[in-house]
Order: C-alpha cells, then structure tokens, then sequence
C-alpha cells in the first residue's frame, strides 16, 4: 500500500488519514525502523475501516434479496410495479416461473417489494365467514362459466356501475395474462377456469389509477395474487372488490407455452381458444376443449397432457407446495371454487353443471351479496360442508416432480412428452 506524506508544521509530516512522523524519522530512515509496523499497523487499520465502511453502504443492496428459496415467492410480481425505480424486473427460470430481479444499479433499498410480498403477511384475523352454495339463474351464464357462476354475477354488478372487472384471460399468443373488462361483451374471456399462472405485469398499478379515478373494480385471482393487491394498495377502497379462489397451485406458464407450440405443430396452425372445463357432457367441468385454425378438439380433461402434469403435481410452483392461503381465514372478501361434495350436503343441485362454493368473508362482501342473491339460486351451509383439501392444506409435491423438471430442462418437449405420459 502507497503511504502519502503530507507536511503540517512544526517539524511534522502526517500519514493519509492522521497518523504523524516527526522530521527525524523522514530524514534519518534509521529512525523509521522501530516505527514500521506502527505504520503498518495504521495503515492497515484505515484499509479495513474504509473497505468496512464500504461494504456497510452496499450492504443493503447486497442484501436486498426478496427471497432465500424459491418455495419463498410465489411470482405474484407486486415486488416489480410497486418498485418505483422499476429496478424489479420478473424473468423466468428453468422449470418457466416467475422470479424477480433486482438491478441493484438502480435500487435504491426502499424496501416497499418487500411490503407486498403476500408470503410476508401475517395470518387474517378471526373469521366471520358466512358460507354458501350458489348457483346462477341464468343458464346460459352458469353454461359459461367454470362453476355455479358467481364470478359472472360479481362481474355484471361491476359493468353497471360502470366499473372495471380484472381476470385471466388468453392473449394472442395463448399465455394467460391478467386484463380488464369495462363492458359485458369482454367479461367472456375472463370467466372461464385457466390452469396456468397469469402474468400481473402492470395490472396493479392499472388497478390503483382506476380506484383513484373512482371507478368500481372487481379483481379476481390466486390467493397470493389477492394479498399482493391488498398490500400493494395499503389502504381501503370502497369500491374495491377483491375475489380469490379455492386454488390447487399453479402450474409453469414456460411449460403451458411450450405445450400450446407442441399442438399448434401438431395440428399445424394456430391456437385461438383452449377451455379446461368445458360442460358440454354436464359432468361438471371435466372435458377439455381447444380450437386450432377453427376446428375444435375435445377430450376428456384427464386425457390432456397438460392436465395430468397439472393433476400430479409434477408442474407446480414451488411456493404452491407451502402455501398459506389454504385456509378459510383470508382478507379478500369472497373466496369462490367448485362445491366439492355436493353431491353429499345437497344432492338435489348435483346436477353436473356446476356450483359454486362461496365465502363472504367482509360486510362489504355480505352488503354485495344481499344486492346480487335475487339472480341466484343458494343455500346457506356450514363451514364443514365445504371444506376441502385445498381448504386445508397445500398439495405435496409429486416424487416424480425432479424428474420431469430434469427432462423439460434437456429434452425437446415433444421428446419429454412421450417419456412422461404414463
């Protein structure tokens, strides 16, 4: 290390930083022996204070990591719209999930991605639910819709107060993305079930500026993408009307892109619509239907690759395998999902076409469902009668999970599909 004398008076030369020679041990370097290691000594002292220093102003940023395992985010991307530097970027790892990368050039260790992180929350207050069976009036509507129908009610109550209704729907290139609807005519391709993880990019900050505006807005979502809108807003709006679901996991949006190219080589053209409950065989939501250059091909669910990877959990999210949402306790205000066990609490409304199992968790919820039950046929139940796993407990991740991901990462896919479907 270069030492840098500088003269200050009275026979007295000082070492960078304060330590002082007197004008003996500088012009008889005999002197400058017996003080070497003092000078050293300092000088290491200041090395080590400043490399000190240095490391305690980027520690932040060093340790501005939004997770430590990837079961610890859930790709729900509020980190990246609320990140005011836009140093949050969403980018996809091997097995196609969402994570966020932090630019630590940019980042200014605000700390507000890690405010509305959903996996960060504590637990909802004491329930006082009130639990329902529902289906919608209109047949047509229920027809159309996943389960009983009720988000579709929701939806149209939104429409005519003029509001906006947030939910997944395919884009032109089938990924399954988040989009508003502002009139009835958009509200179809929001309503139907989609197994596949939305994309969020940009969607709360459009949902704040409509609240802002005014304006009515219905979200609906996973359950961590419902806390993550709670958090991000940070206060409560009236007009607001948060819906998420009794919800399985969510599968890779890579591997969902992936197997729309592998059909769409298959069949050689282009994927328009793909629907995961279809009820044209009234058995409950259980065929599966997509339309590629206007020709249509239906089959059972559980005879489509993707659905089956999805039902044995070998495509899951990480985080899905942990969840903390599997539970009635929540702070959206309705949780909506098919009434598994109908059949058993009310068989008389078993009919194959679906209902929906809801949860009016806020007076906000309950006020809304008082507006809405005259398009409805339901019936009160008990919280027994709708419990189910996914209202328990997370799915466990599939043995064979590490597996498939090994192959999707090495294989064509079309090469990995033949291995893996069995």
């Amino acid at each position: 290390m270069a030492v840098t004398f500088r003269f200050v008076g009275e026979d007295q030369y000082q070492v960078e930083d304060g330590f002082s020679l007197s004008m003996m041990d500088v012009l008889f370097p005999g002197f400058l022996i017996s003080r070497f290691m003092e000078v050293r000594f300092h000088c290491t002292r200041i090395f080590n204070r400043d490399f000190t220093e240095a490391k305690l102003k980027n520690k932040n940023k060093m340790d501005m990591k939004l997770y430590l395992d990837k079961k610890d985010c859930c790709g729900c991307g509020a980190c990246a719209d609320c990140c005011p530097q836009n140093a949050v970027q969403m980018m996809r790892d091997a097995e196609g999930f969402w994570y966020p990368k932090i630019d630590r050039t940019t980042c200014t260790n605000c700390g507000r991605c890690r405010q509305v992180c959903p996996l960060k929350r504590q637990d909802a207050a004491e329930p006082d639910n009130l639990y329902l069976g529902v289906q919608a009036k209109d047949d047509k509507l229920r027809y159309s819709s996943s389960s009983g129908g009720l988000f579709s009610i929701l939806s149209e109550y939104v429409i005519h107060k003029n509001g906006v209704v947030y939910g997944a729907a395919y884009n032109r290139d089938m990924n399954v993305v988040h989009q508003a609807a502002e009139e009835r005519s958009q509200l179809d391709r929001i309503i139907r079930t989609k197994y596949v993880q939305s994309d969020m990019t940009g969607i709360y900050r459009s949902i704040e500026r409509d609240l802002k505006r005014g304006r009515w807005v219905l979200f609906c979502g996973t359950p961590c993408q419902a806390q993550a809108l709670i958090l991000y807003l940070g206060r409560v709006y009236d007009r607001l009307i948060v819906v998420d679901l009794v919800c399985y996991g969510v599968p890779s949006p890579g591997i969902w892109e992936d197997y729309v190219n592998c059909l769409e080589r298959r069949h050689k053209g282009k994927m328009t619509d793909f629907s995961f409950r279809d009820k044209r065989n009234a058995d409950n939501g259980h065929t599966r239907a997509y339309v590629i250059d206007g020709k249509e091909y239906v089959d059972s669910l559980y005879r489509d690759f993707f659905s089956r990877m999805y039902f044995k959990n070998r495509i899951i999210r990480p985080s899905c395998h942990s969840c903390r949402f599997c539970t009635v306790r929540r702070e959206s205000d309705f949780t909506i999902g098919d009434f598994w066990g109908i059949e058993r609490s009310n068989p008389g409304w078993d009919d194959g076409m679906g209902t929906s199992m809801v949860i009016a968790h806020t007076d906000k919820a309950k006020d809304i469902w008082g507006e809405i039950r005259q398009n409805v046929r339901w019936f009160v139940c008990t919280e027994e009668a709708l419990l189910q796993p996914r209202l328990l407990k997370p799915v466990a991740a599939a043995v064979s999970r590490q597996r498939f991901m090994m192959l999707y990462r090495i294989l064509p896919f079309s090469a990995m599909m033949k291995l893996m479907d069995r």
